[in-house]
């Protein structure tokens, strides 16, 4: 009898990758993860940076008791197809992929089979993910549990209803291009403004940085922390008011609005 394998993890594109690495920088052992993964030379590279074994979708369905489903909304139709006479109930399948609802995944594996919705995002990368959780119909506790563990060693995790998925999806989901988007911006206006860019870079990557910190550590509203900063008729109150004639709160408002819809939309296509 082969000891069964506590987590397969199916995808080794960025998202997955980051997931096996902090499960092995939590402490998780090599011999108790399993990667499926198609392509033999990114095979070889895990294998060779982890020393975690590399096999079959298959095989990694018949031997996991959980299975993370790290691909993207649209391959997951086939990745089920191929994967669900293997399932058994008892396992545990978490699904990271944007849009993919647990009531769908559940409609294509046996009964029993206990399912997870995950919203990652890509700071997990530097384990500093936000990731959102919610239980399909045949999940308990221990079964949530166990995804928090995964999630947490990448980040942070809260349980949420499914029905808010969309709505997680378009703010910590797609959030770090928001971020990433406004950085570029406030760089490109220091060059414009004189700055050589590499001046220019640090001042906003640290600023950025350094104003997550206060939001975490102080635990102070941003709109009090934004008054500290606001003296009455200085540079920063003339800078607000360029944003608020520019509309910048709404036009946030209607990204995410977007993004949302977006979701659903994937959710309804699958």
């Amino acid at each position: 009898m082969v000891e069964q394998v506590q987590t397969a993890i199916f995808g080794a594109g960025v998202m997955g990758e980051t997931l096996l690495s902090g499960l092995v920088r939590a402490g998780r052992r090599v011999d108790h993860l399993l990667v499926a993964e198609k392509r033999p030379e990114r095979a070889t590279e895990l294998e060779e940076r982890y020393g975690v074994a590399v096999v079959s979708n298959v095989e990694a369905a018949q031997k996991a008791n959980t299975l993370a489903l790290v691909v993207k909304p649209q391959d997951m139709a086939a990745l089920l197809d191929e994967i669900a006479p293997e399932l058994r109930p008892g396992q545990l399948v978490v699904s990271l992929a944007a849009g993919i609802t647990t009531a769908w995944i559940e409609s294509r594996v046996p009964a029993g089979v206990a399912v997870v919705r995950v919203m990652p995002n890509t700071p997990a990368l530097v384990d500093e993910g936000m990731a959102a959780i919610s239980p399909g119909s045949n999940c308990d506790d221990a079964h949530l549990v166990e995804v928090e563990e995964l999630m947490d060693s990448v980040g942070k995790v809260l349980r949420i209803p499914e029905r808010q998925q969309d709505a997680v999806t378009a703010i910590s989901g797609s959030g770090p291009a928001y971020i990433f988007f406004v950085v570029e911006s406030m760089i490109e206006a220091g060059v414009h403004l004189g700055l050589p860019r590499a001046t220019a870079t640090e001042l906003v990557i640290q600023t950025v940085v350094g104003s997550g910190k206060m939001l975490r550590e102080t635990g102070t509203h941003p709109a009090v922390l934004r008054e500290q900063v606001t003296s009455p008729a200085g540079t920063t109150a003339a800078a607000l008011r360029e944003l608020e004639i520019h509309k910048v709160r709404a036009a946030f408002l209607a990204a995410m609005e977007a993004a949302r819809d977006r979701s659903r939309e994937l959710a309804e296509g699958s």
